[in-house]
């Protein structure tokens, strides 16, 4: 857990420098400091503790358990619960841009209907100039792409659905 006054200190530096997001991941907690423009509050949540909002300025701080990932966003690439009850979903393990291929001249590691393997690369996520491969981690087939290529995609974000064999 991340005492008060290292977030506060966290943030002051944040704001010092050209880093516009920082992410830390510490003892199952994950802490998020985005600098304004995306979100003026800071949330802080843990297996032990209830939700807190205060206001933060100059930069926001998320923080939420890291075996948890975040809530998909509703609308078109939210999974629809009921009819995917069955299916695995693989996610972002970060945020970053997302890449179904690995050059725009190249196809796509995956498309719907692909079996996949749990070692078989299905995107990458682009993070600070890193190219980070994403594998399947599960043996099936691609039901639904749930991001479009070259979208920025948020940790825990789904990304696509796997009808598991």
């Amino acid at each position: 857990m991340f005492k008060l006054n290292e977030i506060k200190e966290l943030i002051k530096l944040v704001d010092q420098t050209s880093i516009h997001e920082l992410e830390i991941e510490n003892e199952g907690t994950r802490l998020a400091i985005r600098k304004p423009g995306k979100t003026e509050i800071v949330q802080v949540q843990s297996a032990a503790a209830p939700v807190t909002h205060v206001t933060a300025a100059p930069a926001s701080v998320q923080i939420q358990p890291a075996a948890e990932p975040a809530a998909a966003p509703s609308g078109e690439g939210a999974p629809r619960a009921d009819a995917n009850a069955n299916l695995h979903t693989i996610v972002s393990p970060m945020v970053g841009t997302f890449y179904r291929s690995s050059s725009p001249d190249k196809a796509p590691y995956v498309n719907v209907g692909d079996k996949v393997g749990d070692k078989t690369t299905v995107c990458i996520i682009e993070a600070m100039k890193l190219m980070n491969e994403l594998e399947a981690e599960v043996k099936g087939e691609i039901v639904e792409i749930l991001a479009e290529n070259g979208q920025l995609v948020e940790y825990g974000q789904p990304l696509f659905l796997v009808k598991p064999e």
